[in-house]
């Protein structure tokens, strides 16, 4: 006798149907998996049994053998327990296969017979659905995650006996249509920070403004405790919020990450990993990759604090996702690609004691500074968009009532410059930075006055190709908060402003 019940894994952005395949024959009882199975899926042999003798269902008394197709492909996880015992029900006639032949089949058996969550659901959920799968068999407690994929058709199982029961026509699940199931109490960023703490700052505040408005890199650079990393964690507040597409994008990388199977995440990702993280922990990898901080804060902000600090090595690995707003995880085993489109706010003082060029004295020699400073290699920042220097705030200022523009107000200008930008693009997550070459000559609107002063600042001030298309995007974004439709000369006049400054020694 044979049968064959269909699941999924993904890979990445990426999934494969797979096929599991059972024949039951005379011979002595046993389980035999194969199919280039890791251990857990080994394991799973065990699971089936206790599963089927605490579900009171008949574990055939044969020898059964499961064939995980494509065998070629390398298998993990527990997400095809469900499916196993699924097949074996269907191989020996215990359950009628109407419902099962156009289904994917997802889900962990537990000892007792429960259907217990599988990790990455929405990966796995939008890989089936690429390859034309609407119907899916899902753990109960992966529903939250898996109702903000649209257009499936979801079957909620929370034990093996109530499949077992469905799927022999005793007593239907009841199918749920999946929909969005975005939470309409949680439409603002909750941050623990505000603009409106800030005291001074006002051009490290409009810069941070312009990259939240068009998506931007950002360094800030200053002497210790002028607030360069409060400025830098008070971005959060005036982010706006998440799509209903990056609310899937980001709740599966963090369900891939983490063991919080049923949690959506609904706020921008904030990801503020120290210079001492491992490079694995900050790219991704391992020996079955998972995403790293980079694609943990993909659609939201990755911060560097005191970015000459980071190995040379991992700064030089973001060249790629900075480019790209992806990251390519090679292994031996097998190469994953993550997505990675976050905004990077960087700080950075400017030399080791932190004081050059500031008014206490600066202990460092020339050549400890210029050492410090050739830390970033051109190609990194040339990748960043907007240079701020922050400057120290005069001590009497420290204690009064802050008059400052809190951050809901910044915001209100972010929102409608963001706005203006789906308008324009067509795409409501195609902000400014994110435009390739062909869409900015078409959608940039330059007018001929500010195009002759910026030929005329790039050829005097010897500024790279990449960088002239940077500060177009960047003037780009100054326009859109100013409501232009047309980029003027004070746009491109204020952009060039935050261009990165040589200084000498």
């Amino acid at each position: 006798m044979g049968a064959a019940v269909s699941t999924i894994i993904d890979s990445g952005l990426q999934g494969t149907r797979i096929d599991i395949e059972c024949h039951i024959s005379n011979g002595l009882p046993n389980i035999t998996v194969v199919g280039f199975g890791n251990r857990a899926i080994d394991e799973a042999k065990e699971r089936i049994r206790s599963a089927f003798s605490e579900a009171k269902v008949d574990l055939p008394k044969k020898r059964i053998t499961l064939n995980l197709a494509p065998a070629d492909i390398p298998k993990d996880g527990t997400s095809f327990d469900l499916a196993m015992a699924a097949v074996i029900l269907l191989a020996s006639n215990q359950i009628k296969p109407v419902g099962l032949d156009d289904a994917i089949v997802i889900g962990e058996l537990g000892l007792d017979g429960s259907v217990r969550p599988v990790r990455g659901i929405i990966g796995k959920l939008l890989a089936a659905r690429s390859l034309g799968y609407t119907k899916f068999f899902i753990p109960q407690d992966n529903m939250t995650q898996a109702n903000l994929v649209p257009g499936i058709e979801l079957m909620p199982v929370s034990s093996l006996r109530g499949f077992y029961m469905h799927a022999s026509g005793t007593t239907p699940i009841s199918p749920v249509q999946s929909g969005s199931a975005r939470d309409s109490r949680r439409e603002t960023n909750i941050s623990n920070h505000d603009f409106g703490e800030v005291v001074g700052q006002a051009r490290a505040k409009r810069a941070l403004e312009i990259a939240a408005a068009g998506g931007h890199n950002s360094l800030l650079s200053g002497p210790p405790g002028t607030g360069k990393s409060m400025l830098a964690k008070a971005m959060s507040s005036i982010l706006p919020p998440l799509e209903l597409e990056e609310i899937l994008e980001v709740t599966h990388l963090h369900s891939l990450a983490s063991r919080q199977y049923d949690q959506v995440i609904y706020d921008r990702p904030f990801r503020s990993p120290h210079h001492t993280a491992s490079e694995v922990s900050i790219l991704g990898g391992g020996q079955h990759p998972r995403p790293g901080e980079i694609s943990l804060s993909h659609r939201g902000i990755l911060l560097f604090d005191e970015l000459p600090e980071y190995s040379r090595h991992t700064l030089e690995a973001l060249r790629q996702p900075l480019e790209d707003k992806i990251i390519t995880v090679a292994r031996a085993k097998d190469t994953l690609v993550f997505p990675a489109h976050f905004m990077l706010i960087a700080t950075a003082n400017p030399c080791p004691c932190g004081y050059y060029g500031s008014t206490k004295a600066c202990s460092c020699t020339p050549t400890d500074i210029i050492r410090y400073q050739k830390k970033l290699s051109g190609p990194i920042l040339d990748r960043i968009d907007l240079y701020v220097d922050v400057d120290e705030v005069e001590h009497a200022s420290l204690m009064q009532d802050s008059k400052a523009e809190p951050s809901a107000k910044i915001r209100e200008r972010v929102l409608r410059a963001r706005n203006l930008q789906k308008q324009r693009h067509g795409d409501p997550m195609l902000v400014n930075s994110a435009l390739n070459n062909k869409q900015l000559k078409s959608l940039a609107g330059l007018s001929p006055a500010a195009k002759q002063l910026l030929d005329t600042a790039s050829a005097k001030l010897n500024i790279s190709a990449r960088a002239y298309m940077r500060i177009v995007k960047v003037a780009r974004t100054i326009a859109d908060l100013d409501d232009s439709k047309t980029i003027e000369l004070p746009h491109i006049t204020e952009a060039l402003q935050y261009r990165r400054q040589t200084t000498s020694v």
